[in-house]
C-alpha cells in the first residue's frame, strides 16, 4: 500500500509579506492520520521564508499569492 499524497496550502509570514503557497503533503502509511512534510519541501518553505524576510517580491509571486503589510489602523 503507498502512502496517500495531497496539495494543500500553506502560509509563510515573515517580515512585513504573507505569502500563501501549494505544498504537497504526505501521509505516511504507517501513520495516515498525520500530513508530514517531505525535506525538499521544508527547505523550499525556508527559502520562501528568507526571500519574504528579505523583500524579494519577484521571488515570492513565482511561489505563491502575495500579501504585503501596509501599516496599523488606529
Amino acid at each position: 500500500m503507498n502512502e496517500r499524497r495531497e496539495k494543500r496550502k500553506r502560509w509563510v509570514p515573515r517580515g512585513c509579506y504573507a505569502v500563501e503557497v501549494e505544498v504537497e503533503v504526505v501521509y505516511p502509511v504507517d501513520c495516515p492520520s498525520e500530513a508530514c512534510l517531505e525535506p525538499s519541501t521544508v527547505r523550499w518553505l525556508d527559502e520562501v521564508s528568507r526571500r519574504a524576510e528579505a523583500g524579494d517580491v519577484e521571488f515570492l509571486r513565482t511561489a505563491g499569492r502575495v500579501f504585503q503589510a501596509v501599516g496599523d489602523r488606529e
